[in-house]
């Protein structure tokens, strides 16, 4: 053996090395107990299609849907039934499961992503008549795509509805609505005036396919695919008694499913839900990193320099700081993560929730990660070149996309911050989803007052 041939201290023999003496695998630790069988099997068949993925994506981006051949592939692993009791067909995955599906899954394709994300809508009909939830499920082995999207239900704007015998008139527009093209049922809010009161509460109705119209309305720069158009119902279409909830009870509704079903993931508590929820999108930011890293090494290794004498970029110590940071963005990510997906998983399972106080924190770490991200595949962009910016070239699609993912509401950083700066100070917190109730009884304070601040 020669000097570059030995491997380093800590590096077991039967490693694969490069020229320098160093592993060409990335780093390897144990996977965490909270993985499934299941779990690995999805992250395992998905690994397995990433080059088609990969490939699909700018059509899917044009047609404005997931391709179908994509969206009978994700399908097919399962993914759209991840938050599916497995009592009605599904697999009712924890936070870790989750998010190494999602983040595997956006290597190839964010939009695909998001839709397994966002198909966790369909846990949400559990909470209703048992009627609706043998209606939607009675589709579950044949649909191909999620059962249910949701769009404007908590929105400060929603659908007009009003009280009539046996159920509401409804009707209305309502806006991203993710998976409208591929999803059998949707659903949505509105207000209405409760007859014997005079109050203006909310609800959230469940309709089907028949009962609106997709408007062509989703124009944007990334997560084109994701379809998340609005509906419309511009006359008024009935939805009876059995397929509505005051949006009030959603939280009591939620909360009375956990335990209701077997599977990890309908042990979390409410906060425990909300943290798993904002991994998954954290583990789509990271995806979509990881994606665009693999496809800047590549191409980096085949392309030249524009204006220095090597033979390819990789060669370039700039190329090489790039990618070394990019590296280091990811696993730094990709460990908060881990963190913070286990530990969700670690409390389900003994019985135990988060407390109010403790979710902001921990959301911040996930939303500070998504914009590390962000940067970090900007940088990509810009080191590659020109040649990046072609619209066939994958990585100008991940900074769309991620940038997309970034600017959602519950993904912008600054209000984050000022939230959990709010808490270090020791100032009252905001209200938390006001949205969820009739406007003129939102909650003055959901979250507890704030902790008193460090010293």
């Amino acid at each position: 053996m020669t000097s570059h041939t030995i491997p380093p201290a800590g590096i077991p023999n039967g490693e694969p090395i490069l020229r320098d003496g160093l592993p060409a695998a990335r780093a390897k630790f144990p996977e965490s107990p909270y993985l499934s069988d299941e779990g690995r099997r999805m992250r395992d068949e998905i690994v397995q299609l990433l080059p088609s993925l990969r490939e699909q994506a700018a059509e899917g981006e044009a047609l404005g849907a997931l391709t179908p051949a994509t969206l009978e592939a994700v399908n097919g692993v399962g993914a759209f039934k991840i938050t599916i009791p497995t009592e009605l067909g599904g697999y009712a995955l924890g936070a870790r499961d989750t998010a190494e599906v999602v983040r595997t899954l956006g290597q190839g394709d964010a939009a695909a992503a998001w839709l397994v994300i966002v198909s966790s809508a369909t846990r949400n009909i559990l909470g209703f008549d048992v009627k609706v939830r043998d209606e939607v499920f009675a589709g579950i082995d044949d649909w191909v795509g999620p059962l249910v999207f949701g769009a404007t239900v908590f929105a400060p704007k929603v659908g007009d509805g009003r009280k009539v015998a046996g159920g509401y008139q409804v009707k209305g527009k309502w806006s991203f609505g993710s998976g409208s093209k591929h999803a059998a049922w949707g659903s949505v809010g509105f207000e209405y005036e409760d007859p014997a009161s005079g109050e203006r509460r909310r609800a959230m109705g469940v309709l089907s396919r028949d009962q609106y119209a997709i408007v062509d309305d989703w124009h944007v720069m990334g997560l084109q695919a994701t379809n998340s158009n609005s509906i419309r119902a511009d006359e008024e279409t009935f939805v009876p008694d059995y397929r509505v909830v005051h949006t009030a009870d959603l939280p009591r509704l939620s909360d009375s499913l956990r335990g209701a079903y077997s599977g990890l993931g309908f042990k979390h508590g409410a906060f425990g839900m909300m943290i798993g929820s904002s991994g998954a999108f954290a583990a789509l930011a990271i995806g979509i990193a990881q994606g665009a890293l693999d496809s800047f090494l590549a191409q980096a290794a085949k392309r030249p320099p524009f204006n220095l004498p090597y033979p390819a970029m990789s060669e370039m110590a700039s190329i090489q700081v790039v990618a070394g940071k990019a590296r280091a963005v990811i696993n730094a990510a990709e460990a908060v993560l881990a963190r913070h997906m286990d530990e969700a998983d670690r409390r389900a399972l003994a019985g135990e929730d988060y407390l109010p106080s403790e979710e902001p924190e921990i959301t911040m770490d996930l939303v500070h990660l998504i914009h590390q991200c962000l940067h970090t595949v900007d940088g990509l962009l810009l080191a590659l070149g020109s040649s990046a910016v072609s619209l066939s070239n994958p990585i100008q699609r991940a900074v769309r996309d991620i940038h997309v993912l970034a600017t959602h509401g519950a993904f912008r950083i600054d209000p984050m911050a000022e939230i959990n700066g709010r808490a270090m100070f020791g100032l009252s917190p905001f209200p938390m989803m006001a949205a969820i109730s009739s406007p003129v009884t939102a909650p003055e304070n959901v979250r507890p007052p704030a902790a008193p601040p460090h010293p």
